[in-house]
């Protein structure tokens, strides 16, 4: 287990609410973020903001220093080759997005096929819908076991020389399962096809490499990796962004604009046009240097460890469904789970009397709840500040609602 002293980092977590103190399991949703990211934050304001690639005035060269050096963190913290194949975004939606329309719509045409599995998050769900109706192609979704893993097999069959895009999610928000990833590409890159991954619950929690995922895009978002709101990350390779056009267009994106045209500037700042979220940007540099001194292997390690310990307990609360695996070496953090005969959204209103903090609803995963027949679930989801004390909290939190409701009060 890590030090528990982490959880002194986070000042958010000293606080009450309902009168017990907080156990925050809610970062799937968002994670909370160490005093060094807020330290990073407020030092650029006070000290070095101003635009970035544009001043050769000092606070202007400092900003630009700063911005790029995140880049090349990054570039690191997911193994990618070059910083040319690091993009800022806003977030995994937005990533997404870009390869969705610069790359689709460029390479998809119609009759091709585009899969997904039927976990996915609507960011991974939707943008792909949309694409086919653009191009005209079909969109066809791998199925999932008895367990809730991915089905390799039906991806197996369902991948052929028309599939052009697989893209699914490193790991599940719901069902706390981590997909193959690395054998989807081979199978994909087999036919042609590009493999797309949201990482947006992966790489807070584990050590990513992209280049031995073979990867063609992978996504994720800052505010879930102990960064700010409002950044995120699009890696391409660079064989594949250079041949892509940009999809927005303005100010830091050119090379040079003529009166009736204008050229592209090189990677990686052809996509990113106009003022980036350069305070972001930089914080999100921050939180690569308190994971990365941590130690990724250390938090996939401590997590684990938090599910081993949990999971069971669960599992052995009568009239508790819990969805995804039952085996914790299958299962992340993320736990999604339902009381017989207690709404999810009364489950985590009364969690939350408690002072246990728990996302209730679709999860942004409305088909995959339909694949399974409920319309929503609970969910805790741990991360580095959580200890085994907060695992007994939800426990007894969990305990407490059932004997609240099975007490009549409705």
């Amino acid at each position: 287990m890590l030090d528990k002293k982490i959880k002194d980092d986070f000042p958010i977590l000293f606080q009450e609410v309902n009168d017990e103190a907080l156990v925050y399991l809610d970062s799937a949703a968002t994670s909370q973020k160490p005093k060094q990211v807020i330290d990073s934050l407020v030092y650029f304001y006070e000290h070095d903001n101003a635009n970035v690639h544009r001043g050769v005035h000092t606070l202007a060269e400092r900003a630009t220093s700063s911005y790029e050096a995140s880049r090349e963190k990054v570039r690191q913290f997911i193994g990618a080759k070059s910083t040319k194949e690091v993009l800022f975004t806003r977030g995994t939606t937005t990533s997404i997005n870009w390869v969705s329309r610069s790359f689709g719509d460029s390479f998809v045409n119609e009759g091709d096929e585009i899969l997904i599995s039927q976990m996915e998050h609507h960011s991974n769900v939707v943008t792909w819908q949309e694409l086919a109706k653009r191009q005209g192609a079909k969109l066809v979704y791998i199925d999932l076991t008895p367990e809730g893993e991915l089905d390799l097999e039906d991806a197996k069959n369902k991948i052929n020389e028309r599939t052009k895009i697989v893209s699914v999610a490193h790991a599940s928000n719901v069902l706390g399962v981590t997909n193959p990833v690395k054998e989807l590409a081979h199978l994909v890159h087999e036919v042609g096809g590009v493999m797309v991954v949201d990482g947006a619950q992966s790489v807070p929690h584990m050590p990513v490499d992209v280049v031995d995922l073979d990867a063609d895009f992978y996504a994720f978002s800052g505010h879930k990796v102990c960064g700010p709101t409002g950044i995120g990350v699009l890696y391409g390779k660079q064989s594949l962004l250079e041949k892509m056009e940009p999809i927005e267009f303005g100010g830091e994106m050119i090379d040079f604009v003529y009166h009736d045209h204008s050229t592209w500037s090189e990677l990686p700042w052809k996509f990113e046009a106009g003022t980036p979220n350069i305070a972001g940007a930089i914080a999100l540099g921050s939180a690569i240097d308190y994971l990365t001194e941590i130690g990724m292997d250390n938090i996939h390690q401590h997590e684990q460890e938090l599910v081993d310990y949990v999971l069971p307990k669960l599992l052995a609360i009568d009239g508790l469904t819990v969805y995804g695996p039952n085996d914790p070496k299958k299962h992340s953090g993320v736990i999604a789970f339902n009381l017989d005969d207690v709404h999810p959204h009364d489950t985590a209103t009364a969690l939350d009397m408690e002072g246990v903090a728990v996302r209730a609803g679709h999860h942004c995963a409305q088909p995959l709840l339909n694949y399974l027949n409920i319309q929503s679930t609970a969910r805790a989801s741990f991360y580095l500040y959580n200890t085994k004390e907060d695992a007994d909290r939800l426990v007894e939190a969990i305990l407490a609602t059932k004997e609240f409701f099975a007490n009549g009060f409705i």
